[in-house]
């Protein structure tokens, strides 16, 4: 009876023992063959916080993180050209969902993600608001979201922009704010496309011209230009300015305010700072694989979200340090910017709209 119940134990307890084991016979060639590569190459946007990532990551596993920083355009230009080249440089694409879903993904320029992410830390369901890894791709394998934030739609420097004055969505149309709007570029992907879009969505096309072409919006790619011009309040009502640069400003005493929405035009979420890819015949893909591992993890998640002031997918990652309007609430119908549907579809078709409103 005793050996009965002692071979059924074992049969239980082996394959559990088994699966860990295997992971951790897994993660340890892998760290040791990333180790003989040396470095892995990561694009995004330029950022800040990546000096912090990348330091983090190579004091941890001696493994050196070379930098690919540019705007969501030039890289995924950059990346087409290769591709067409034979050519692979890059591991890691960290990115907005306009270039990850109408370039990266839509061009197979992306091998599968999901059998690269072993480590329990964050295979683990029970780490995830979701209670699974969240991949938004049609397939589930190539794409991975890790942020969910109610996002900023405009901010404005108080000095000049009084209590009241901007109450609803309407009051943007008003003569008073001519030629005091900018903006980042609306037709370039990123973030300047994400708002127009959200505004388009919400408000139509009649409303999206007047305020992008009647009210003489100035509008760049340099989204620090943006915080200046909103600090200095040349242009005190800003699209685009990036929170974690309007919020040193704010710590410096500039009267600096953030609008999520407006009762005509409601609360967004944003998967910003980025989605997580695999490039396809990575040049490095046991470094990438490390990498990958470790970016999502509660380590990194936090040193990137508190960086960006954003909240994470991850139950484990404190959020104290997010104010209470920015956490999504249960039972709130948000507008999800970062949509795959809507951003494979829709915000493409307005981009490209806008660059019509917007021609010369």
């Amino acid at each position: 009876m005793f050996l009965a119940a002692l071979i059924i134990l074992v049969l239980l307890v082996h394959p559990a023992w088994a699966q860990q084991k295997g992971w951790e016979t897994e993660w340890n060639e892998t760290l040791a063959a990333a180790k003989k590569e040396g470095k892995v190459v990561v694009a995004n946007s330029p950022d800040p916080a990546m000096r912090d990532i990348s330091a983090r990551f190579q004091a941890r596993f001696g493994i050196t993180v070379e930098h690919l920083s540019a705007g969501a355009s030039r890289i995924a230009g950059r990346l087409r050209s290769e591709l067409q080249a034979g050519i692979n440089t890059v591991d890691v694409v960290l990115s907005g969902v306009q270039t990850i879903a109408n370039v990266l993904h839509r061009d197979t320029m992306l091998d599968p993600l999901k059998p690269a992410l072993i480590h329990p830390e964050v295979t683990d369901p029970a780490k995830w608001k979701k209670g699974k890894l969240w991949f938004v791709d049609p397939e589930e394998r190539y794409v991975l979201r890790v942020y969910d934030t109610v996002t900023g739609l405009l901010h404005v420097n108080t000095d000049y922009v009084k209590p009241g004055e901007l109450a609803k969505g309407a009051d943007l149309l008003q003569p008073k704010w001519r030629g005091k709007i900018s903006t980042e570029d609306p037709t370039s992907a990123g973030s300047g496309s994400n708002t127009s879009a959200r505004i388009y969505a919400q408000m139509g096309e009649e409303f999206v011209k007047r305020l992008y072409v009647d009210q003489k919006p100035v509008i760049t790619r340099e989204r620090r230009q943006l915080t200046d011009w909103l600090a200095r309040g040349t242009y005190p009502i800003s699209f685009g300015a990036h929170s974690s640069d309007v919020e040193k400003m704010r710590n410096e005493g500039f009267p600096l305010k953030e609008i999520h929405g407006f009762p005509d035009m409601p609360p967004a979420l944003t998967g910003s700072p980025w989605m997580l890819g695999l490039m396809t015949k990575a040049p490095h893909p046991n470094a990438a694989r490390v990498f990958l591992n470790w970016i999502v993890s509660k380590e990194a998640l936090e040193i990137y979200a508190r960086a960006e002031g954003r909240a994470t997918l991850r139950k484990d990652v404190d959020e104290s340090y997010i104010p209470a309007e920015q956490i999504p609430k249960p039972g709130v119908n948000y507008f999800d910017t970062f949509d795959w549907d809507w951003t494979v579809t829709g915000k493409e078709k307005v981009r490209l709209r806008m660059k019509e409103l917007l021609a010369r």
